[in-house]
């Protein structure tokens, strides 16, 4: 996919997918048409079916706009920033537009880097309802996996982050995501992982809804995925001030965000 092409996916926005992504994140409730989604609710949605021999060794699609710009095997989604206009609601038809907008090839110790920028457009009723920019990384394969940060600063809140195999397989499943490193144990070891892979976009949904409680609204958020977060750490979800963040094993940081 070149920086000039456009990809648009059609949705109804089925309450019923939305009931379950709240019954995925341990908030089950009803939902109906019109209701307003919490945030990154839109991940659920804009599925792009490919068939078994259109996805590569990893699991993830193999072409078009699951793998732009870049012939480096092994995918990780870096961060991004999401800003929301105005609210995405339950049962109101949408529109996503898709492109990528940046690349950047970098070569360090790990090897070459590609880094691309992905924006994706939601509209309902014709409005911009929001925008969504995806830092993705692509390395080659055999690279060592970056191992993140020791938070050394005070948080004034810490709440345990407990997460088990069956959340994971619903939110693959809820985001049509088949990367094996999210349930196939010894591929994500071969892949330089410790185990299972944890989502960055669940972890990114987690933080913005902790954020919401603070703040009543998320408007804007942003993140970055310092470490992989492996299934059966222990884990907690951390606020200073504006500053969130989720703390791994030995205080490595797995991911840092910031709300508005």
């Amino acid at each position: 996919m070149s920086l000039a092409e456009t990809l648009t996916l059609n949705d109804r926005i089925d309450p019923a997918r939305a009931e379950a992504w709240f019954a995925t994140l341990g908030q089950a409730c009803p939902v109906d048409v019109g209701a307003i989604l919490p945030p990154f609710a839109h991940l659920a949605y804009f599925w792009n079916p490919a068939g078994r021999e259109a996805l590569g060794v990893d699991g993830h699609q193999d072409a078009g706009i699951g793998k732009p710009l870049s012939e480096l095997p092994m995918r990780m989604w870096a961060g991004g920033r999401v800003q929301w206009h105005a609210p995405f609601r339950a049962g109101v038809a949408a529109k996503k537009l898709s492109r990528p907008v940046g690349m950047t090839r970098k070569s360090g110790r790990s090897g070459k880097l590609d880094f691309v920028t992905m924006r994706h457009e939601v509209f309902q009723r014709g409005a911009l309802v929001l925008t969504e920019d995806q830092d993705l990384v692509y390395r080659e394969a055999g690279s060592a996996t970056p191992q993140g940060l020791v938070e050394t600063g005070e948080a004034d809140e810490r709440r345990a982050l407990k997460l088990d195999a069956a959340t994971l397989f619903r939110f693959s499943a809820l985001t049509f995501n088949a990367h094996r490193i999210h349930y196939d144990a010894e591929y994500a070891r071969d892949a330089g992982y410790g185990g299972i892979v944890v989502h960055g976009p669940l972890l990114a949904t987690l933080l913005a809804l902790f954020a919401a409680e603070h703040l009543g609204a998320v408007t804007a958020f942003s993140f970055r995925a310092t470490a992989p977060l492996v299934l059966g750490d222990v884990a907690w979800l951390c606020r200073a001030g504006d500053r969130y963040w989720i703390e791994g094993s030995r205080r490595r940081v797995s991911m840092t965000a910031e709300a508005r």
